[in-house]
């Protein structure tokens, strides 16, 4: 087995509550329980030795003679490990079963199906879990040959095998080797509970079955709510699921991502912990699923957010945080697990996010932007939380603050930071007008204009003939690529235009752009990063709505070919193309579903408009 397998090596399982992470050798190597911010059940991918993983794979006489290929289910959440050697073919199939989205549960499977379609095959199975992040050791509990009992410190694991495979105790672990002929099946099931819960019901053809029906049925209902019908269905179905399985559906908050710990640079320290909800990448992403059709998930995070905004609990001190636990507690701590000794040796590996305190005004934008659409704020003390929200940020909204990239090289006036204070004023006066609500709607358009004429006037460099970072300096920064989305400027306007320009001979590699030059501003980290795949789709959608068409398409496509062998993106995209950072990031894949409905509204404009005939010629 592979140490430490490429992080794009991976397809993601989920039922809606946790996520577990399948490298293509069939081995789970990340999963958390009974939430997707538990601590890990399995964490191999943080450190081989120490993490514990479940690997079920054909064992292959010859490794040279032997093929391995991944696949999803078209359209669904079931993933799919082929194993073809000379002798065989055989898959296993990795799935978790949708859970209702009425409750919590401590209570989840994850069911591994592996057949044999051709010849014979032999496999292996190992269960090595180390519980609590490795730091907790566990008892095993054995019933018959085929089922145990893994008692960790606050959850047991059940393993539960059907013939012909029979389990052997290995030093607290269990292991087992077995031959399926073609046309022959088996099931693993692994099931994560609570002390004392009953056990889960014994295995059976029909359980197995019953169970896979289910939970492809659920996901292909779930995508005929779409409305997307353009030219990339297959990657913006694949992103609309990834969305989907990143996001709590007990409260409709999504995380960030199903990680924590691996890095933005290998052997670098910039390894954080994405496993929580950042009101600006779920408001961002709720109004993507909008866009898509899915207005369930939309109402969802709207009462989620809400209830952020009308109890105020943060443990920053302002009014709203950059980003809570999925059940809306504030309160994230960051740690170090020092015996872990990291992705690849990327340490430290940090849990818990320490950015939690950092003030970041933009988060007020992004949220009134989420509201915005349905005008619903759940009755009238919704709207006067929303409203007193606003009339606190027209006191507070000229600050320095940390910014959407959340460095930690000290407090500036960033200019993204300010442009978003100008979309919450500009959307809660549309909101108020449109919905004849009590607002001091001049107060907040005093502020509005206060906001644009700075960053007209400090925002705005002539050197560089460009909107900067931040005020009082001449870098760039990628974020400034939602100007003419959100609507502060037209996307032909010369000073977006040159501002554009300026990010393509700066920040444009390739199509791929990076964030910002941390070199020209420190951010307080050592080391460098990869490009940003978010800030990549973005510029996508920016030259598609600046009329920059055959550059936007060329890029989109290039872009396509960085995504993993299922169509799964991280964060960034390392020097050789290799996918860096936490996997997989619903920020990119939010943008990737942006840019592909940007690009199809400008190409069927394009298309709609006459072509010119040849010229006429007089006598």
């Amino acid at each position: 087995m592979n140490r430490y397998p490429p992080i794009a090596d991976h397809g993601m399982v989920g039922d809606l509550q946790t996520a577990a992470l399948v490298s293509s050798e069939g081995t789970i190597d990340w999963w958390c329980t009974p939430r997707f911010d538990a601590p890990s059940v399995f964490a191999s991918l943080l450190d081989s030795e120490r993490g514990g993983y479940c690997r079920l794979a054909a064992d292959h006489a010859d490794e040279a003679e032997a093929t391995v290929r991944q696949l999803y289910l078209s359209d669904t959440a079931v993933l799919v490990t082929r194993f073809m050697a000379p002798d065989g073919v055989g898959e296993v199939a990795d799935f978790m079963e949708p859970l209702p989205a009425s409750a919590p549960t401590d209570r989840h499977r994850l069911v591994r199906v592996v057949r044999v379609v051709r010849g014979r095959l032999p496999f292996t199975l190992v269960c090595r879990p180390r519980f609590d992040y490795g730091r907790a050791s566990h008892t095993l509990e054995r019933g018959d040959r085929s089922s145990a009992v893994f008692h960790g410190p606050d959850l047991d694991l059940h393993l539960q095998a059907s013939p012909p495979i029979v389990l052997d105790d290995d030093a607290g672990d269990i292991t087992a080797r077995f031959t399926l002929e073609a046309g022959e099946t088996a099931a693993v099931v692994l099931t994560s509970a609570s002390h004392g819960g009953a056990a889960p019901p014994p295995l059976s053809r029909d359980l197995i079955r019953g169970e896979f029906d289910s939970c492809r049925a659920f996901w292909l209902g779930w995508l005929r709510s779409s409305t997307y019908r353009g030219r990339w269905r297959d990657m913006v179905n694949r992103a609309a699921i990834t969305l989907k399985l990143l996001t709590y559906a007990p409260t409709g908050a999504p995380i960030a991502a199903a990680t924590a710990g691996l890095p933005e640079q290998i052997g670098g320290e910039r390894n954080w912990d994405y496993r929580y909800t950042w009101i600006r990448d779920a408001s961002l992403s709720v109004r993507t699923l909008i866009d898509l059709g899915f207005t369930e998930e939309a109402l969802a995070f709207r009462r989620w957010l809400r209830s952020r905004i009308e109890t105020g609990e943060t443990a920053s001190g302002e009014r709203l945080q950059i980003m809570y636990r999925v059940d809306g507690d504030p309160r994230i701590s960051e740690e170090s697990l020092d015996h872990l000794e990291g992705y690849r040796g990327s340490a430290p590996v940090r849990i818990g996010n320490g950015a939690a305190d950092q003030i970041q005004l933009d988060i007020y934008g992004e949220a009134a932007d989420a509201l915005a659409p349905a005008g619903d704020f759940g009755g009238l003390a919704g709207w006067r939380a929303f409203a007193a929200m606003l009339d606190w940020l027209a006191d507070s909204w000229d600050r320095p603050d940390e910014g959407i990239w959340e460095t930690r090289g000290g407090r500036k006036d960033f200019t993204y930071s300010r442009l978003m204070t100008w979309v919450a004023f500009d959307r809660g006066i549309r909101i108020a007008t449109e919905h004849a609500r009590p607002a001091d709607t001049a107060r907040w358009a005093q502020a509005r204009d206060s906001v644009f004429e700075q960053i007209i006037e400090r925002g705005w460099s002539p050197k560089r003939e460009a909107f900067v970072q931040h005020y009082d300096s001449e870098v760039l920064d990628a974020s400034l690529l939602l100007m003419p989305r959100v609507g502060f400027l037209s996307p032909h306007d010369p000073a977006w235009a040159s501002t554009l320009e300026a990010m393509d001979r700066e920040l444009v590699s390739d199509s791929l752009v990076y964030r910002y030059n941390p070199e020209a501003s420190p951010d307080g980290l050592r080391g460098f990063e990869g490009t940003f795949n978010l800030c990549s789709f973005l510029y996508v959608e920016a030259l598609a709505r600046s009329g920059r068409l055959t550059q936007a398409r060329y890029a989109f496509d290039k872009m396509l070919t960085y995504a993993n062998h299922v169509g799964l993106f991280a964060e960034e995209i390392g020097p050789s193309g290799e996918q860096l950072g936490n996997f997989p990031q619903a920020f990119t894949h939010l943008a990737l579903v942006t840019a592909a409905m940007a690009l199809d509204e400008q190409l069927d404009q394009a298309a709609a408009q006459p072509v010119p005939g040849p010229p006429r010629t007089g006598v």
